[in-house]
């Protein structure tokens, strides 16, 4: 019977190295255990090589969208490229694919367009869309990037974030020093939280409320947000009709969401 040798093992370990590989991989990591990025100065530390030997590497890692420079400086941190291609490749699609027939369904029954928003690379990316069959609508186009702190999406994504964890999910969202930022809202995010959704005046149109849900993962975190740019069309009743619209995009976004984690 053969037997394992551990010198052909090494051997043949060694006949398949990529030392630039390498090297780009040993940054992947040590930036993962980051939250608030590394200096280059710091990474060649952590990496016990000189700084001509991950220079380029850096700079390619940059290039190519899976590592940031944190407000433009000399701190880097790794963008959601790698979370998006581990987790959301193609369950992205499928997580698409699954809430679009729901979100049809919701803009046909309320006359109201609803769009589905992801955070990537510092923004929320509007990966979905549906609005209702009639002459007037307002829609949001899919790929809009809208500002975390700023829009009823981002506010949302930001409120369902637990505060133990959310530093260190911004980081990975491509986002630092944020802190004075969430000082100003946290007050709005805690309602926001308390509440289970938002509902608020648009901060970009007159004449709009925004209406948020969450749509949480196993940790109770939200990992997308559903958003009813709302419209009070002139042959409604009045308040009732959008308080309607609101349970059902929170029925909308229960579904969407996945079962919480056993305690």
């Amino acid at each position: 019977m053969a037997t394992e040798n551990p010198v052909d093992d090494e051997v043949q370990a060694d006949r398949y190295r990529a030392p630039a590989l390498d090297k780009g991989l040993d940054i992947l990591e040590i930036l993962a255990r980051q939250a608030h990025g590394l200096t280059r100065s710091e990474i060649v530390r952590e990496m016990g090589r000189s700084p001509s030997e991950i220079y380029r590497m850096l700079e390619r890692l940059v290039a190519r969208g899976y590592v940031t420079r944190l407000d433009g400086g000399d701190r880097y941190a790794l963008t959601m490229k790698l979370f998006l291609l581990a987790h959301h490749y193609p369950p992205l699609r499928r997580m698409a694919a699954e809430a679009q027939p729901l979100m049809h369904a919701f803009a046909l029954e309320t006359r109201q367009s609803c769009h589905l928003v992801m955070p990537e690379t510092g923004t929320g990316i509007v990966i979905a869309q549906a609005g209702p069959q009639a002459h007037w609508e307002f829609r949001v186009r899919i790929g809009a990037q809208l500002d975390l702190f700023t829009t009823g999406s981002g506010q949302t994504l930001l409120a369902f974030q637990h505060p133990d964890r959310r530093d260190d999910t911004l980081a990975q969202w491509g986002i630092s020093g944020a802190d004075k930022r969430l000082a100003e809202i946290s007050g709005h995010l805690q309602a926001v939280r308390d509440a289970g959704y938002r509902e608020a005046p648009s901060g970009q149109l007159v004449g709009v409320v925004d209406l948020s849900v969450p749509v949480l993962g196993p940790d109770g975190d939200a990992f997308a947000v559903l958003t009813c740019a709302y419209i009070r069309h002139l042959d409604e009743d009045g308040p009732g009709q959008r308080a309607e619209a609101l349970a059902k995009l929170l029925t909308l976004g229960a579904r969407l969401s996945f079962a919480p984690i056993a305690g």
